[in-house]
């Protein structure tokens, strides 16, 4: 099937080229559209039963290569999207969104972490995550991030029971702390009320 997909792709890209080609030597003046039309009258008044028989086949055969191409490529972008293993009883397959969900509600318990956007890639050489996060505080950053990225790693690895290298990168987007406690001070001296007289002393 490999090989077959391989043909495919190879003949596909010359037939690209040679229309390319053709393209080429028709805005260079190197072929006129007579000499086109002249080859296409050719082929059709044709004695020969086998010159037409050919250029069916060859029409038919780049059907078949253009439809093979584009369910290979959907093909190949949809498994992206799922991690496939399998058990004693069939095939399992899991959404990345599932993972990504999963990496949400880890997160979630962890105070010093506001938000976090995780994106999950599955590579031939294994998980490939991203983590975009806010932090809540000013907390020391790579005692957080190194722990974050161990919790990761070691709870998708329990939970799918994957032994491929997962990759766990984290970009730190905003540290929410001082913005927060700042609107916290201001609305709490919108709410508080003035006390008439309260600077002096008796």
């Amino acid at each position: 099937m490999k090989l077959f997909t391989i043909f495919c792709t190879c003949l596909f890209s010359l037939v690209f080229i040679a229309f390319g080609i053709l393209i080429i030597c028709f805005s260079l003046y190197l072929i006129t559209p007579q000499n086109i039309s002249d080859f296409l009258i050719e082929i059709y008044d044709s004695p020969f039963f086998y010159s037409r028989i050919a250029v069916l086949l060859t029409g038919i055969l780049i059907i078949l290569i253009s439809i093979s191409f584009v369910q290979s490529v959907f093909g190949k972008f949809q498994k992206e999207k799922t991690i496939a293993f399998t058990t004693s009883q069939g095939q399992v397959t899991i959404s990345l969104s599932a993972v990504e969900d999963l990496i949400k509600r880890l997160t979630a318990s962890m105070f010093d972490i506001k938000d976090v956007r995780p994106d999950v890639i599955a590579t031939k050489k294994g998980l490939e995550i991203s983590l975009r996060i806010v932090l809540r505080s000013e907390t020391n950053i790579p005692d957080l991030t190194m722990h974050l990225q161990e919790i990761v790693r070691t709870k998708i690895q329990e939970v799918l029971g994957i032994e491929e290298p997962i990759s766990v990168k984290i970009h730190v987007v905003k540290i929410a702390y001082l913005e927060e406690k700042r609107k916290k001070e201001e609305r709490k001296e919108e709410t508080e009320p003035t006390i008439p007289f309260a600077g002096y002393g008796r």
